[in-house]
């Protein structure tokens, strides 16, 4: 699982914002509430098209009842490092079923379309995030601090 501490040795200080980028969803993507465009980190970028291809190619995009943000700089919740969604490798779908904390409301099928693509789920942890969706792991291709 990718760290804080990871995050901030492959690109440094999330108020620098390196890596971040606009991405806009190409056409066949782009249905249901899955976003047009994303201000997230370029590492996020195929994974994310990877998931939203399977998410249509498997009829669940009527599964996805929100897109609840990426890029955010923030610790995690009653800690002191900073959240993966500070250097913008972590995404948050369907919150309002999927409380921190709480069960999560995802179908299996839901969740692998991201697992699938290489993803970790926050719905598997001890203290469940089933809104929460990061990197498993940093792809081979190494943009630096670009």
């Amino acid at each position: 699982m990718i760290t804080s501490d990871a995050c901030l040795s492959r690109y440094g200080d999330p108020e620098n914002e390196h890596n971040m980028q606009v991405w806009h969803a190409p056409a066949p993507l782009m249905a249901g509430k899955l976003p047009a465009k994303i201000y997230c980190n370029r590492d996020l970028i195929g994974p994310l098209e990877a998931a939203f291809g399977n998410v249509i190619e498997r009829g669940l995009i009527d599964e996805i009842d929100s897109w609840d943000g990426c890029f955010n700089i923030r610790k995690k919740r009653g800690g002191t490092t900073h959240s993966l969604h500070s250097w913008g490798i972590a995404f948050d779908i369907n919150a309002a079923g999927n409380a921190f904390g709480k069960p999560p409301t995802m179908s299996p099928a839901l969740v692998a379309c991201f697992t699938d693509a290489g993803f970790d789920w926050g719905g598997n942890w001890s203290k469940p995030d089933g809104m929460h969706f990061q990197l498993a792991k940093f792809p081979e291709t190494d943009y630096g601090q670009a």
